[in-house]
């Protein structure tokens, strides 16, 4: 590839974001490729001191729109700082998370305007969009039954993680060349990660 490709991996909790963007990096490399993996909120020092105001149960009085900024912010730093210098040196660029997980998560679970989302996404974001994005899909009582201690994210109410989860099903609708839904509650391990790889394979060639 004469330019990097961006992708990113998104899902409700428990759907095995992190398990499987872990995966197919070491795919990736292992068949040649030059790979880079960050998350969101993360993936630069600025990133990932946000990350541990954002996820801390201490702060269950933040506002939406204090939540809302705060995952701007950290995007707009892991974008400039990390993913835009590593596409434009022919890196492949996995992230954990990216703007439909906002729009997901602060736009149809926490109810802010979407219209605001997408407005202030854009200069977070620089305009970058991913190439391919893997939805991966869990039921959302047994997503959020996975997994050890939660955080301040995963501990919102059961009904804000069932608007998240059909937010991402909205978004998906939206964008079907870009989106792929994969569905992992019940799936083994190995049969997910070959459908993103398979998935993967045609954006990477």
């Amino acid at each position: 590839m004469s330019r990097g490709r961006f992708i990113t991996i998104e899902g409700p909790e428990g759907s095995g974001k992190s398990t499987h963007s872990r995966l197919l990096c070491e795919f990736l490399r292992g068949s040649g490729h030059k790979v880079l993996h960050t998350r969101e909120p993360g993936g630069t020092r600025l990133g990932e001191a946000i990350r541990q105001v954002l996820l801390d149960k201490k702060n269950k009085n933040m506002s939406d729109g204090c939540e809302l900024f705060l995952f701007l912010a950290a995007r707009a730093q892991v974008v400039s700082e990390v993913i835009m210098p590593a596409l434009k040196k022919g890196y492949i660029v996995v992230c954990d998370r990216f703007h439909d997980a906002t729009v997901a998560y602060q736009g149809y679970g926490a109810g802010l305007d979407l219209k605001l989302i997408d407005s202030a996404g854009k200069l977070a974001t620089g305009g970058l969009k991913p190439d391919l994005t893997i939805l991966l899909d869990v039921e959302t009582s047994a997503g959020l039954k996975r997994g050890g201690i939660k955080d301040r994210m995963e501990v919102k109410p059961v009904r804000f993680h069932k608007k998240v989860r059909d937010g991402y099903f909205k978004i998906a609708k939206k964008e079907p060349r870009r989106i792929k839904v994969i569905n992992t509650g019940g799936v083994p391990i190995a049969a997910v990660q070959d459908k993103i790889r398979r998935a993967v394979s045609h954006v990477v060639q």
